[in-house]
């Protein structure tokens, strides 16, 4: 994952700062043929590329409209691919609608991938291999698992959304589906858990007495060994 970080806080929902305790991840995907990321988060930070109608998100109601998420995914100036952070991750987005509707700005952490015309399969394996590893660090920060994740669309079925078809409108056409994607979130998940190293472990060294007589410290060395203690030993001090 390629992950920067332009913290959103001119928009109105920065300011507004109410924070919350993540319970999943909601994924969406921006409506509009324009895969770069300056479109929605700004200003140019050198990789970015500068964004000429100046209309991205990091102003108080981009477009005129209340709303902010918690990253975006999409092609920075160079054409690679990069995830920028825009919220805080525990703070409370509006990615998912407004009123009854958009409950899971409550509960969810919300990011948007960049669409483009959605019929490269270059630029979408791209951003969906980055949407599964921003997912999977998500889930490790906030001990979530892919049972967590939904897109938008989903989140319209749980009664937790507004009526968007995101992100099913794209993913099937390159043979993708949530079902998948959260299959791969897991796959990632369980290989990075299983190579994780083994936490160390913490020895505690107890001294129980001192003697001046080489006889007595062996007579209670052997009380030891036969209690079981093993390691213990004598330490001569000069």
């Amino acid at each position: 994952m390629n992950l920067h970080k332009l913290i959103l806080i001119n928009n109105a929902c920065y300011k507004v700062g109410r924070t919350i305790i993540p319970k999943g991840i909601m994924v969406h995907s921006t409506g509009a043929n324009n895969p770069y990321l300056k479109r929605y988060v700004g200003p140019d930070d050198g990789l970015l590329g500068k964004n000429p109608y100046n209309n991205h998100w990091n102003q108080d109601k981009p477009d005129g409209r209340q709303v902010c998420v918690h990253g975006f995914i999409g092609k920075l100036a160079d054409g690679s691919i990069a995830t920028y952070q825009t919220l805080p991750w525990n703070m409370r987005g509006w990615h998912c609608g407004s009123g009854s509707k958009g409950s899971g700005n409550d509960t969810h952490i919300g990011f948007e991938i960049c669409e483009d015309g959605l019929t490269d399969p270059t630029y979408f394996s791209a951003v969906y291999k980055e949407a599964v590893e921003l997912c999977v660090y998500l889930c490790k920060q906030f001990n979530l698992t892919e049972k967590d994740i939904i897109c938008h669309s989903e989140g319209y079925k749980l009664g937790i959304a507004s009526n968007h078809g995101d992100v099913m409108h794209w993913f099937p056409k390159h043979g993708k589906s949530m079902d998948t994607f959260r299959a791969d979130v897991k796959k990632l998940l369980d290989t990075e858990n299983a190579s994780a190293p083994d936490e160390p472990k913490t020895l505690y060294r107890v001294q129980v007495g001192a003697y001046s007589e080489k006889a007595n410290a062996e007579v209670l060395l052997k009380k030891l060994r036969v209690a079981g203690f093993a390691d213990a030993f004598i330490k001569y001090d000069k």
